[in-house]
């Protein structure tokens, strides 16, 4: 049994780490589609494009190892069913169950490895690729001066350049507007041609100019003043340096990110979530009692405490507006109409607000339970992989790859709905988060029933013996109406 074992074991292993691979791969390809807008033309150093793709390649863990479980239990027991050695195996009095139990022993140490990656590792990397993708889309893009169009990608400068020659330095009929002491353009400079240069550290870029004039109006005088004295001056030769720090990417102070629920892990969510049902229970009470404060007249003469019917409200005061003038029942049939009014505005907005912050509630909700959910998902997925694979009894990649990735869409979209639900407040976040795996949990358990019980409800073979069979029939039936 521990020879059978380790070569079970053994047999799993390499499709495992092989399909774990894959799997992140095309999760991270979905992830370049999705920001390849971000990315494109900003001039961004490889070192960062890369640490951008393993911060994130982080994130699509917990996703792709139920993926790779359900592949890989598909793969093992396929090969197994169809080389015959589940055959043999079964001869010596060895049942599945047996067979799989050191398979489900290190499906439960990778449900655990999982859940304790997603509590302490998933954070700290949803963090930094979080902070750097925000840094990354702050950047403006790449700095291209192009002929005849008046660039303003350099702050505080407006260039024009008529003409540049192919090595991209030399530079034709150069207007450049400074707008440095923003007064518009007061300061502008003109030249017949130069040389343009980016610093090594690509922090400044130089301007070299020869032959031209700078034309320089004295603000002082104000913006609407039209006579402002003009200073003109030529040069044969004029040097411009201007900053490119904004092109660069700034390191973005992480405590602006870290209280976002995707950077927490279980204990700071309770933290979190129980912090905010005491808070959201505080303004609703205070809410109330503040409502009532605002109504003078109700609060001395009703007892705001109790609940009175109709009858009971004109026993108290049956005509409060008893005793006053015409004009001064308008005036104060007007003040009530107007303190009602912003009553009202009062509680749509209080309800509104109530209503954002238990949306923010339930995303903390639902990534707490998610770091369980999808922890649990690689049992209930090699659940249904590996009596699957053992029916079915195709191995190699293609069969198995079909199935596993139809099952694999089915979880995720189950997935996906419950979540969606949770979200809008339609079920819990406990009943969002787990539908998916309470749907196929039975879906699992009565697949290995019919793995133990060597089932051909989908062996492959006895698909095609019976549409075999339905051939042969047709064919007779045709010959005899010939």
């Amino acid at each position: 049994m521990k020879k059978l074992h380790f070569y079970v074991l053994r047999q799993y292993f390499a499709p495992f780490l092989a399909t774990f691979f894959i799997a992140l791969f095309v999760l991270l390809m979905q992830f370049l589609w999705k920001y390849i807008d971000d990315l494109v033309g900003k001039g961004l150093e490889w070192q960062i494009v890369l640490k951008l793709l393993f911060y994130a390649s982080f994130t699509f863990v917990p996703l792709a190892v139920p993926l790779a479980v359900l592949l890989s239990s598909l793969m093992l027991f396929g090969n197994l069913g169809e080389r015959y050695e589940l055959v043999a195996i079964k001869s010596a009095g060895i049942s599945i169950r047996q067979i799989m139990v050191p398979l489900f022993v290190l499906i439960f140490a990778i449900s655990v490895s999982t859940f304790f990656f997603a509590n302490n590792v998933l954070p700290v990397a949803n963090l930094n690729f979080q902070t750097l993708l925000y840094e990354v889309r702050e950047q403006k893009p790449t700095l291209s001066i192009q002929e005849g169009v008046f660039n303003s990608s350099v702050e505080n400068y407006v260039i024009r350049i008529a003409k540049k020659d192919r090595d991209n330095e030399t530079i034709h009929d150069v207007l450049i507007y400074d707008h440095t002491r923003h007064m518009g353009n007061t300061t502008v400079t003109r030249a017949e041609w130069g040389k343009m240069v980016m610093t090594d550290d690509k922090k400044f870029l130089i301007f070299t100019l020869y032959n031209g004039f700078i034309v320089d109006e004295d603000p002082s005088r104000g913006v609407y003043n039209l006579i402002r004295p003009v200073r003109r001056v030529k040069f044969a030769e004029n040097q411009k340096r201007m900053d490119l720090s904004s092109f660069s990417v700034n390191r973005l102070d992480d405590n602006f990110l870290k209280k976002s629920y995707q950077m927490l892990d279980v204990a700071q969510l309770n933290v979190y979530i129980d912090s905010m049902d005491l808070l959201v229970k505080k303004q609703k009470a205070y809410f109330a009692k503040s409502l009532l404060s605002n109504f003078y007249y109700l609060t001395n003469v009703y007892d705001t405490t109790k609940h009175y019917t109709p009858a009971e409200i004109q026993s108290v005061n049956p005509d409060p507006l008893s005793g006053l003038e015409s004009q001064e029942k308008n005036s104060v049939v007007e003040f009530a109409l107007h303190a009602v009014r912003n009553q009202k505005e009062n509680l749509e907005f209080n309800k509104m607000d109530y209503i954002n912050q238990n949306k923010m509630k339930w995303k903390y909700e639902i990534e707490w339970h998610r770091k369980f959910s999808l922890s649990f998902a690689c049992i209930v997925l090699f659940l249904i992989g590996a009596p699957l694979g053992s029916i079915i009894r195709k191995g190699g990649i293609g069969f198995p790859m079909v199935f596993s990735v139809f099952v694999f869409i089915l979880f995720w979209v189950i997935n996906i709905t419950g979540e969606k639900f949770a979200r809008e407040g339609v079920v819990h976040a406990s009943v969002g988060m787990w539908i998916s795996t309470a749907i196929l949990l039975p879906a699992g358990i009565f697949l290995l029933w019919k793995a133990t019980t060597d089932s051909k409800i989908l062996d492959v073979e006895s698909w095609q013996k019976g549409v075999n069979f339905f051939e042969r029939k047709i064919n007779q039936l045709k010959r005899k109406k010939m």
